[in-house]
């Protein structure tokens, strides 16, 4: 039986822990050949090295920081080069440090979005820029509940998750003709290791979270990276041909 991505080419930022983690190992387990993209070498290469442990394709690590145009533009050409071309790209790179609308330093403001928004900005453009060479491809922007709202302390961050939605509307509406789907994933509450340190620093330990979640969550538990990564996977697979500007909730019921 084919695999949903065989032959494809997939990049994903932020794919040395967590939800990224999570996609990447997914992808190669669907026969895609993935370029993971982090800061970490360390992880970066222990993401690379479970995938041949698992039998799956070609694998590479391209450490970049992504806040930045060069950064996004060297990651996408150091792709193409090596692996012939780029089908599929998942912006899951992100910060969420804390902030209220009345604390949020211009510094942490402009940290959160140099990453989050800039960031998937410039890898969109970037990676399109290689779609457009071999007829299109399929962009997952990684977004949150925070993105229509946001809680109070995660000012800048939801600011920023709401750019990514009109990104991904934008790219939806301009480029379907060119091949090019864009389409966003409304991620829940997932215990990763950076929401985890987070918490803990307040004194919560994962169990903690899950038994919080029990009760906000109308499904009864936090998401996975998995539950994450089954979603990425239909979006960036032929299955989802006529799917772009689509927005999918991944989350639970979380916020309904």
């Amino acid at each position: 039986m084919r695999k949903r991505l065989e032959g494809k080419v997939i990049v994903v930022t932020g794919g040395t822990r967590g939800i990224g983690k999570g996609i990447a190992l997914m992808c190669a387990a669907e026969g895609a050949r993935v370029a993971v993209s982090g800061r970490n070498e360390q992880e970066g290469s222990d993401v690379v090295r479970q995938i041949a442990e698992n039998g799956g394709p070609e694998a590479k690590f391209i450490a970049k920081d992504i806040s930045g145009e060069t950064g996004c533009r060297e990651l996408m050409e150091e792709a193409a080069a090596h692996f012939g071309r780029i089908d599929g790209l998942v912006n899951n790179a992100g910060v969420f440090p804390r902030g209220s609308v009345l604390d949020t330093t211009e510094e942490l403001f402009d940290f959160i979005f140099d990453v989050n928004i800039k960031g998937a900005f410039f890898c969109s453009q970037y990676a399109m820029k290689e779609m457009l060479k071999t007829g299109g491809g399929s962009i997952v922007q990684i977004g949150s509940t925070n993105g229509f709202k946001g809680a109070k302390e995660l000012a800048a961050y939801a600011c920023s998750k709401g750019a990514l939605r009109t990104l991904n509307r934008n790219i939806a509406a301009h480029y379907a003709r060119d091949g090019i789907r864009s389409n966003w994933v409304t991620v829940g509450w997932v215990p990763s290791e950076g929401e985890v340190e987070l918490h803990g620093k307040n004194g919560l330990q994962v169990e903690d979270l899950h038994e919080m979640a029990a009760v906000r969550i109308p499904t009864g538990r936090m998401q996975t990276p998995e539950d994450m990564a089954y979603g990425v996977v239909y979006l960036l697979s032929d299955e989802s041909s006529q799917v772009t500007g689509t927005e999918l909730a991944i989350n639970g019921g979380l916020g309904l």
